[in-house]
């Protein structure tokens, strides 16, 4: 199970400029409130803030509209294009906190397939740091939660993931200081391989470069 925002795909230049120009119209300390965003849905980041008169269905509306329109910069991260090329189709989905249409926009930006078990943030009561996403997709792949390997990048999403009880690799791609994290974290794709293993599961590897 992938994350897809700065998991997969690099979005966070486009996140911020959304999100800060909607920071400075309701008179938010934006270099603050950045840092709280990433990986929630947009209705629970809004709803902890307790603005005052704040239309949450409009304003979720106009935040999701304008990251819609804003695909500039965004791409793949490094070896994602191979690694899920090389993952059978049925075996791997995206668990996201954007709804499924962004999603579906920053995937082909990205060059990027969309799975079609995706898991978005209209699937689910509660958004991450909540588990629900990640049963939900185990649950469409016929896996169990125990089996499957989740790739995160936030703070949020890696608690909603260890709630969940997959285990967990933290893509540290766009992390601009370091992540004090208990699991595997690695910057890209590039070195992971998959291989089948006797009881028909899916082994994930490092596979290291030998300087002859």
């Amino acid at each position: 199970m992938f994350d897809m925002d700065d998991t997969i795909l690099s979005s966070i230049a486009a996140t911020e400029r959304v999100w800060g120009a909607w920071a400075r119209r309701h008179g938010l300390d934006v270099e603050a409130f950045l840092p709280t965003i990433h990986g929630m849905r947009a209705i629970e980041t809004m709803q902890r803030l307790n603005l005052p008169g704040l239309d949450l269905a409009a304003e979720v509306r106009a935040v999701e509209r304008a990251e819609i329109e804003d695909l500039e910069g965004i791409e793949a991260i490094a070896g994602i294009a191979a690694f899920l090329h090389s993952l059978p189709a049925d075996r791997w989905t995206i668990v996201t906190s954007a709804s499924k249409e962004l999603a579906a926009r920053r995937l082909a930006a990205a060059g990027l397939p969309v799975p079609p078990l995706l898991v978005s943030c209209d699937d689910v009561r509660f958004g991450k740091p909540a588990p629900d996403g990640f049963p939900l997709a185990a649950e469409r792949l016929g896996q169990p939660i125990e089996a499957c390997l989740v790739f995160e990048d936030s703070a949020a999403g890696i608690q909603a993931a260890e709630a969940a009880g997959a285990a967990v690799v933290v893509i540290n791609a766009t992390h601009r200081h370091p992540m004090e994290t208990p699991h595997p974290s690695i910057a890209g794709f590039e070195t992971l391989q998959v291989k089948l293993a006797v009881d028909g599961g899916l082994d994930i590897v490092i596979a290291l470069a030998i300087n002859a």
